[in-house]
């Protein structure tokens, strides 16, 4: 495909808003089965392709990666699949043999891919953060709802039961409405060093002209970009917010319906242009709604020692006499009880997760396949019954403490989707509103401890100098 016409299709206009055809999506698997295609095949790419693929009714034709080891490995495993280096090569030669694409590379190549894809009629089921710039967000949810395709973000344990409970505790008003939100990891996917200096020989098994894709040149640097360190660069990633706070940011973001945010402001170090700060302090606050304070304040933490000290964050001693019934150990397996005996005997926080903090209490929610724990003037609170409720009214089945068999409902309810047989539960129509939520407390950090005003209605900063941040010009390549 000559480079005009890629930019042409995948192009973004400077406004984040692209100029779409009035197409309608016929339905993607004529014989009902689904041929996918998967952009990205190493790494996550490759748990991706083996979740989709661990679907029935998949079958896999097209395999996509610059890396012709991971290509290798993954054509290993499906062996009649067609193998490409370059994606719009593949939809060249195979677009009329591939019903819906699976999009799994670093984060600036996500929106280039999936609206290539979307263009040609293709469902896509595309990893977090959906975009790398909030323009591009804008543009795919746009893209998804004028073409009325089914489309999926990869944040797996949306559909995991721990996260649709705690959904539907807070929406059953077990704390009251909630005026406050506290969510931390401690995982560092930024970078304080001195920025790296010359350039590496690139391996012959990597096609460094197609892994920058549209983004700016750049000399190849061992270790720095591929495979594992791009999250922290500010050119291809999007820091620790933008890969573990998708995941923690969803239950709380989706129990209490948020939209953007109003404000945003992060306390972190100076920029360098080249990686993210290793530590953050993102502060939203977002307008009010059912479930919710007239105003929600929303406190993100990462980074080592994450969190911070905080009063809303204090756990009372586990006591057995006032625990949860369902914090008794029902089985031999340990994970079975709510919050670990052994992290609530000394009063410490699960390593990742959030804190609700309600008119009526607290709940608190780990990160992950543990269930939610409330917390009431300083002590645990039993709340078998309404879990026990909850989980019966919404057939939500028993506790799974399983990824290998948790982790593939997410793709398989995109396979469904698919073929018409069910909706997908993280739609882009969701998760561009998440993303962009994100998105913003990644562009704060351009400005520590500078809080940004945000007008959703004209997609703009009232502060001029960050709006150069909500999107990007493409290279071709």
């Amino acid at each position: 495909m000559e480079k005009r016409e890629f930019l042409k299709i995948a192009g973004l206009a400077t406004s984040g808003i692209l100029v779409l055809p009035s197409l309608s999506w016929a339905k993607s698997a004529p014989h009902n089965r689904l041929r996918t295609a998967h952009i990205g095949v190493g790494n996550m790419g490759l748990e991706d392709l083996k979740a989709i693929a661990s679907h029935e009714l998949v079958d896999v034709v097209a395999l996509c990666d610059v890396d012709s080891n991971y290509l290798a490995n993954a054509h290993a495993m499906h062996p009649k699949a067609k193998t490409f280096s370059d994606y719009r090569v593949m939809f060249q030669v195979m677009k009329d043999e591939i019903d819906a694409v699976i999009v799994s590379t670093p984060d600036h190549t996500h929106a280039p891919a999936s609206i290539m894809a979307m263009n040609m009629n293709k469902p896509v089921y595309c990893q977090k953060p959906l975009t790398h710039h909030v323009s591009e967000a804008r543009a795919m949810n746009k893209l998804a709802l004028e073409k009325n395709l089914v489309t999926q973000m990869g944040i797996q344990v949306h559909s995991f039961y721990d996260y649709k409970l705690a959904t539907l505790l807070i929406q059953s008003g077990i704390i009251g409405k909630v005026h406050t939100v506290r969510a931390w990891s401690p995982k560092n996917w930024g970078y304080d060093g001195p920025i790296p200096k010359g350039v590496d020989p690139v391996p012959e098994d990597l096609d460094w002209n197609l892994w920058l894709g549209t983004s700016k040149p750049k000399g190849y640097k061992e270790d720095v970009y591929h495979p594992g360190n791009w999250r922290k660069l500010v050119d291809y990633g999007c820091g620790t917010l933008g890969d573990m706070g998708v995941h923690i940011f969803d239950t709380p973001y989706n129990a209490l319906q948020l939209d953007v945010p109003l404000t945003v402001k992060n306390d972190c170090r100076v920029p360098n242009g080249f990686g993210y700060p290793e530590k953050n302090e993102v502060t939203y606050e977002f307008p009010g709604t059912p479930y919710t304070t007239e105003r929600l304040k929303w406190v993100w933490y990462d980074g080592p020692g994450a969190p911070e000290d905080h009063e809303d964050l204090k756990l009372p001693d586990y006591d057995k006499n006032s625990a949860s019934k369902a914090n008794k150990k029902k089985k031999s397996d340990e994970s079975d009880i709510s919050l670990d005996a052994k992290v609530a005997e000394k009063g410490q926080l699960p390593e990742q997760g959030a804190m609700f903090i309600g008119e009526k209490g607290r709940l608190l929610l780990p990160h992950f396949m543990q269930l939610p724990s409330k917390i009431v003037n300083g002590k645990y609170v039993d709340i078998s019954d309404e879990i026990a409720k909850i989980s019966k009214e919404n057939k939500l089945g028993e506790p799974i403490r399983d990824y290998e068999s948790e982790g593939p409902k997410h793709y398989h309810q995109f396979v469904e989707a698919c073929l018409g047989r069910e909706k997908c539960s993280a739609p882009f129509s969701y998760a561009a509103r998440l993303t962009e939520t994100i998105l913003l407390g990644v562009i704060a950090g351009r400005f520590p401890n500078k809080t940004l005003h945000w007008d959703s209605e004209a997609a703009k900063f009232a502060e001029k100098e960050a709006n150069a941040f909500l999107e990007t010009s493409y290279r071709e390549f």
